[in-house]
Formats: structure tokens, C-alpha cells, sequence
């Protein structure tokens, strides 16, 4: 296995980092372990990826295998290690609840999916209901059309391909829990980015506001699956997904206000005001005990 040791702009904590991608412990693609290494397997050769921090300035990647794209670039892409967040630290600053959170998960870093298709799939999966049962329904989808590969005693999963939920069939994907509206949008969202009509090259050329209305002109995107599309497949730090209950009611919980005045936090923390997902989301994670900063 062929590793190479890359700087990072610190703060940096990987395993921060990688908890933001995974959302929950259950997920079977992206995996930390006990030893402070992220694992994920691709499809292409069941290539593994192996990322750890031994020390604050720096990332050792290693890869197994063969994937389409370079080890570091890849991680470069899902881990975000060379952001500066310069910006969102001085801005939230002057938030006193919010400069609290960000100083017990300083470090984290934005990360982003490894592919439009699979950020594509992860924010409609989780449209309008529970983290965990978002959670439960994604990892029955992939453990249904994957095969695991063992590496010592953890159990990876590759993410399925667009080609396999398009020949999927409909009511096998239903009795994994997806509505049917979910199963007609991730099927034909499928077909469309085998065909290329719904490409990352095509949005990334685009500023967000374009990128955004043309992924609603799509069947089961609407303006919040493709804010979240943008954010996490994108690295688009310049939005929000705002219309979300959970969001809502993280703000309430982690800010101590029941009516918190989110329009103005958005706009002191400007262009980089995605962050605000992620520090909501791993706040959220460490109330209920599930991480500890």
C-alpha cells in the first residue's frame, strides 16, 4: 500500500471531519475507527482508502488498489484539509453560542461526498424525516446491492453505482423503506446522470444560484435537497439548507433561543455560512453523547 504524508491548514482534526461526512456511526461507506483511521472501499477494484493524523500539521493517505482518481486528490475532495476558514472563526466570533460550538469543534473542516451521484442520493434519502431513520434506509440500500469487503475485523461497503438503483427494482427498493416518491426521483435521477444530462462538471461551472435551479428542474429535487446537493456534494459554502426541522430545532437547542433569528446569523457569517450545517450537525451528535469533541 503506497502512502503519502500532505500538510494541512490547520485547525484540523480529522476525526471531526469525518464524523461531519458519515453523520452517524452506523454508516457502512465511510468508516473511523478506534485506531483514528477513516477507511472507505470503491466500487472500481475495492480500492481502500486509508487516511490518518498523526500529528496536527499533517495527513498520512494511503491507498490500496486502483481508483479513477488520485489518493490525495480524493482526499483532498471528501476531507477538506486545505480550506481556510479564516473567515467563518472571525465571523462566528460574534456570535456568543455559536463562537462556544465552533471552539469545541475547531478543527472540523468541510467535507464533501466523493461524487455527485452519491451526494445526490444521501440528500434525498434524508428529505423530511429523522437523521436516524435517513440513516437506517441508506445503509439497508447499500447493504442490499453491495458486497462487503473485510478489512481485518471491520466490514466496508463500496457506495452503490448509478446503474444499479436505475435497474433496481421498484418494489424491492420500497420494502427497504423509501417512498415511492423517493424510489421514482432516485431511479430517474439515476438515468440521469448515466445519460450525462445531469452532470458535476455542468454545475460546478456554475455559480450557486444556476447550480441550484437546475437541479430543481429535476424530479425530487427541491430547493432544499439541492441546497444540501450543493453544500455537500458541491463544496458550495455560500448557502444554507434552511428549511429543515432538524436544523431548526438544533438552532433552538444549541443557541438557547426559541426564537432565534437565523436571516442575521446567515448574514454575519457570509460566504461561508455552510459551516453553520456542520457545527449544528456535530453539535447536535455530541448532546446526545454520540461524539465527544
Amino acid at each position: 500500500m503506497s502512502s503519502t504524508t500532505v500538510a494541512v491548514r490547520p485547525p484540523y482534526r480529522l476525526d471531526l471531519t469525518a464524523t461531519a461526512l458519515r453523520r452517524l456511526s452506523t454508516n457502512v461507506v465511510d468508516v473511523f475507527g478506534d485506531d483514528g483511521r477513516y477507511r472507505r472501499v470503491f466500487a472500481a477494484g475495492n480500492a481502500l482508502l486509508t487516511v490518518h493524523q498523526p500529528e496536527p500539521g499533517s495527513l498520512v493517505i494511503a491507498c490500496k488498489g486502483k481508483t479513477d482518481v488520485d489518493p490525495v486528490e480524493l482526499a483532498r475532495r471528501m476531507l477538506g484539509f486545505e480550506v481556510d476558514l479564516a473567515p467563518f472563526y472571525a465571523a462566528s466570533a460574534t456570535i456568543p453560542w455559536l463562537h462556544d460550538l465552533v471552539r469545541r469543534m475547531r478543527g472540523v473542516k468541510p467535507p464533501r461526498y466523493p461524487s455527485l451521484w452519491e451526494a445526490i442520493v444521501n440528500a434525498v434519502i434524508y428529505q423530511q424525516i429523522s437523521i436516524h431513520a435517513a440513516g437506517a434506509i441508506l445503509r439497508r440500500l447499500i447493504e442490499r446491492y453491495e458486497t462487503p469487503v473485510m478489512i481485518g475485523e471491520t466490514r466496508l461497503f463500496p457506495f452503490p453505482a448509478p446503474h444499479i438503483i436505475a435497474d433496481a427494482d421498484a418494489e424491492e427498493l420500497r420494502a427497504l423503506g423509501l417512498s415511492i416518491n423517493k424510489v421514482v426521483a432516485l431511479r430517474g435521477l439515476a438515468r440521469a446522470v448515466l445519460d450525462g444530462e445531469l452532470a458535476e462538471a455542468e454545475l460546478v461551472a456554475r455559480p450557486t444560484p444556476e447550480a441550484i435551479e437546475r437541479l430543481v428542474g429535476f424530479r425530487g429535487i427541491g430547493p432544499w435537497t439541492a441546497a444540501v446537493i450543493c453544500l455537500r456534494g458541491l463544496g458550495r459554502l455560500d448557502l444554507f439548507p434552511e428549511k429543515d426541522s432538524g436544523v431548526a430545532l438544533s438552532l433552538r437547542a444549541l443557541s438557547g433561543e426559541p426564537d432565534v433569528d437565523t436571516a442575521a446569523i446567515l448574514a454575519t457569517l457570509g460566504p461561508q455560512r455552510g459551516m453553520l450545517y456542520y457545527h449544528l450537525l456535530l453539535g447536535r451528535l455530541a448532546a446526545r453523547g454520540e461524539i465527544v469533541p
